[in-house]
């Protein structure tokens, strides 16, 4: 080396393509022990849900690592101005229908609420009809990341 400290970053071709981000971020998730088709999940709602799940401390993990993950708050507006996980975006469920075009479809995607869990799967069973085939949803919902005491933006 030179001596001057400076690093050089090597990007592989293709490491920007939207397919080997979101290969390489369900492989994270694969690797967490969340891989498709997991087991449906509570949902912090009572019931299980038909919808492939995340675990709170998953998400946690893979927020901390800066994987490009898009979390969508789906309870209504004044909820989200209280208080939300980090980096998420409100699309609340009664604005789905409307507003779904706002969501990526080329990113994994995590639904989240503190609402009954017919809501949740009809969020999911909505955006898997629109052609998205990267969204989970997160198990114990917005309640049971808060319990956990997980970081929230105001």
């Amino acid at each position: 080396g030179s001596g001057t400290g400076r690093r050089t970053r090597v990007q592989s071709p293709g490491s920007r393509d939207p397919r080997v981000i979101r290969t390489l971020t369900w492989c994270a998730l694969a690797a967490l022990g969340v891989a498709p088709g997991a087991a449906p999940a509570l949902a912090g709602h009572g019931a299980p849900t038909t919808a492939p799940s995340v675990q709170a401390e998953q998400v946690e993990r893979l927020l901390g690592n800066g994987q490009p993950v898009v979390l969508i708050d789906l309870r209504p507006e004044a909820g989200f101005r209280q208080g939300h996980l980090p980096g998420a975006r409100s699309v609340p469920f009664a604005q789905l229908r409307r507003r779904y075009g706002e969501i990526p479809s080329t990113r994994p995607v995590i639904l989240y609420c503190a609402c009954p869990p017919e809501e949740l799967t009809a969020a999911y069973r909505f955006l898997s009809g629109e052609g998205y085939r990267n969204v989970r949803v997160l198990e114990d919902g917005f309640p049971g990341w808060v319990t956990r005491g997980y970081p929230l933006e105001r």
